[in-house]
């Protein structure tokens, strides 16, 4: 008997380290957003679609850079851009993000995994977005982040055929990718999201799964 209670409570133990939930808590993405979304899809790429649907076969992380979930998850909330000059020429639609992790580790699904999200330049047709809160000097990414973006990527290539892991920082080495679909050669923003660093401790933790880092650029 204290040997088949050991056997549970060890079961029980290593079932808590392995295994997460992911809170669903939705932006808005009324019928709007998806009209705004199908137009950024021909505008941006030339794709005229019925519905906003991706197939995903890509992850991009990110940080927000903003110090709180609730500061961070309003940002993208609602339909239309705050005031981004730098984004608002090219779409009126907001940014957003499939998931948004907080300091802690828990993950919270923004929105569905196969619907376009605008959170990466060229590859919001094939890309899905990981924001983590924080990433300024006072509010560091957390090892609790790291340890759920694991988690997440592997969640996630159990599921789609995901074949690259990248960070923000990384996206215009696919300009010449066949992935790559943006229009206006001009439409460009510098990213350091999310950090090399914690790029490199993702990419170790989800080794096993052999996803494909972003194309090597070349200096011309």
């Amino acid at each position: 008997m204290k040997y088949t209670l050991l056997y549970i409570t060890l079961l029980f133990l290593f079932a808590c380290g392995t295994t997460k939930t992911i809170v669903d808590k939705p932006i808005i993405f009324n019928e709007e957003r998806i009209q705004l979304t199908n137009a950024y899809l021909a505008s941006r790429y030339g794709l005229e679609q019925a519905n906003p649907n991706i197939v995903p076969r890509m992850i991009v992380l990110h940080w927000t850079a903003i110090p709180t979930l609730e500061k961070s998850f309003n940002a993208f909330y609602p339909t239309t851009l705050p005031s981004r000059p730098d984004l608002v020429n090219a779409s009126n639609l907001n940014v957003s993000s499939h998931f948004l992790v907080d300091l802690d580790g828990t993950i919270y699904r923004l929105m569905p995994e196969t619907t376009m999200a605008r959170h990466v330049i060229g590859l919001n047709h094939t890309a899905i977005g990981v924001e983590n809160v924080g990433g300024t000097e006072g509010v560091p990414l957390t090892k609790a982040q790291i340890k759920a973006n694991i988690w997440l990527v592997k969640y996630l290539t159990e599921k789609y055929p995901i074949e690259y892991l990248i960070g923000h920082y990384e996206y215009t080495n696919f300009e010449d990718h066949e992935l790559w679909m943006e229009v206006d050669e001009g439409y460009r923003t510098e990213k350091t999201d999310p950090g090399e660093d914690f790029m490199k401790a993702v990419k170790k933790g989800t080794k096993a799964l052999k996803l494909k880092s972003a194309p090597i650029k070349t200096i011309q």
